[in-house]
């Protein structure tokens, strides 16, 4: 046998939005068939309980608060094929959404191991959506903004134009902005969008402790605050997020059962 036929394959897996059940057939049956994953906390507890403590590998926060190093987690892929097992790295939402997915296929590719993408139902669009947000909407918005609010703090400066996105109209949803939510909300207002803006932030979108709460461009950092709103959660800013308030009367996703903050 060849040194090629000995590789074994990488799969960089989206997980989707936290709830098992909004897994892909194709992601779930990798999961249960890999030799091993390598995770970070994303995924959700839900899904992590699936995988037997044996097979899986935390590559996100390590004692004492720090973080696995991305060049770290790029070597371990590597290692591990060549040990010819396959490799499961499974991330939150779609591992090509601000999952770091597109640094580590190339890394793969520069080390010549074969990889497969398998898309993940990202939190960007089912986050909103569960909370009754849609992304998009006819009488309301016709284009959508992925943001991170968490960008490499190696950066000299932000690589997000707020003053364009303020412009271009639209909806913007912000992952992972919840901390930054201050900083982001005053630079919008700055580039001239009106402080009635509708926004919504949806925590722990699928999962059963998820909850949602609604403000304004003005008042939404208050409102984080007087409902104690944490990371993980997703910001949707735009006329989309007051549709929550006339469907969710009788959405069922947020229900009792969830436990619903707004």
């Amino acid at each position: 046998m060849s040194e090629g036929d000995s590789l074994g394959t990488v799969y960089l897996v989206g997980s989707g939005p936290g709830d098992p059940d909004l897994l892909t057939v194709r992601a779930a049956d990798l999961i249960e068939s890999a030799d091993v994953v390598l995770h970070d906390k994303l995924p959700g507890p839900e899904i992590l309980g699936r995988i037997p403590e044996e097979k899986r590998e935390d590559v996100g926060k390590r004692a004492g608060g720090e973080w696995t190093p991305q060049e770290y987690t790029n070597r371990r892929l590597v290692e591990l094929a060549r040990e010819g097992k396959s490799v499961v790295r499974l991330k939150g939402g779609d591992p090509f959404v601000f999952g770091r997915g597109g640094e580590e296929a190339e890394h793969l590719a520069d080390a010549e191991i074969p990889f497969e993408v398998v898309p993940g139902v990202t939190s960007a669009i089912a986050g909103p959506a569960v909370a009754g947000i849609p992304v998009t909407h006819r009488d309301h918005a016709s284009s959508v903004s992925f943001v991170t609010g968490h960008e490499d703090p190696t950066k000299e400066e932000s690589a997000v134009d707020w003053d364009a996105l303020a412009a271009t109209g639209g909806t913007l949803v912000v992952l992972m902005g919840v901390g930054k939510l201050p900083a982001y909300t005053a630079e919008l207002r700055d580039a001239g969008l009106d402080g009635d803006t509708p926004v919504a932030l949806v925590e722990r979108a699928t999962r059963p402790d998820m909850r949602v709460a609604t403000g304004t461009l003005d008042t939404i950092v208050e409102v984080r605050d007087e409902a104690g709103i944490e990371p993980p959660a997703i910001t949707v800013i735009g006329d989309v997020a007051a549709t929550r308030d006339r469907v969710v009367g009788y959405l069922r996703n947020d229900d009792a059962e969830r436990g619903d903050g707004a």
